[in-house]
């Protein structure tokens, strides 16, 4: 199911809609590829009916967990916007993580030589928020999710401190005073931004 455009802000737009990486099937799928293979060589031979009933068993439950699965990745959605990150998940009860670009930090990508291969991995987002970092898995070709985000980063903040406006630092200054003033920015936050903009000056 695509993120429901519904829950965007006005003037927000969707950059990217994900949901995790076929390789978070790959458990499941391979179970039940090798139940069914073995329920049909059962089901050819003579053997013992208990036996057939066994493997009859573990592939409903094979089957099961592949449908769990399933609806697992058809309900999660990693959301990149023009204002934030978005995470949702889950089938019955809802998990939802949202962090807007200004207090995004560092975006850090992990994969393994397998990975690699595949084109997953893994996402940790560092931000000025209240649970200081968080960790997304199997997301398909991370180091281009990693790039987008830090594109979009950049875009929302020459919105807000003023893209198409003056580039004087005092100008900037202003601004930034009014964003903390408003709670948009940490006091941190603008402390960090005040200083690199006096180092341009």
């Amino acid at each position: 199911m695509a993120f429901p455009r519904k829950l965007l802000n006005d003037g927000e737009e969707v950059v990217l809609d994900l949901r995790p990486h076929w390789w978070f099937f790959a458990g499941p799928a391979s179970l039940l590829l090798a139940a069914l293979a073995g329920l049909v060589a059962v089901g050819a031979s003579d053997l013992p009916g208990w036996l057939l009933l066994a493997v009859t068993g573990v592939t409903l439950a094979a089957l099961l967990w592949f449908a769990g699965r399933y609806s697992r990745w058809a309900t999660t959605n990693f959301v990149v916007t023009t204002d934030r990150l978005i995470y949702r998940s889950g089938v019955v009860a809802k998990r939802g993580i949202e962090i807007p670009l200004e207090r995004v930090n560092t975006v850090f990508s992990n994969q393994t030589v397998l990975e690699r291969l595949l084109r997953s991995g893994d996402l940790v987002i560092e931000s000025g928020g209240e649970r200081g970092q968080q960790a997304f898995t199997d997301i398909p070709r991370p180091g281009l999710v990693q790039n987008e985000i830090y594109r979009q980063i950049e875009d929302n903040q020459n919105r807000m401190y003023g893209g198409g406006r003056s580039d004087d630092p005092i100008d900037q200054l202003d601004r930034l005073d009014d964003l903390r003033r408003r709670g948009v920015i940490s006091e941190a936050e603008f402390e960090a931004k005040k200083r690199k903009l006096l180092d341009r000056m």
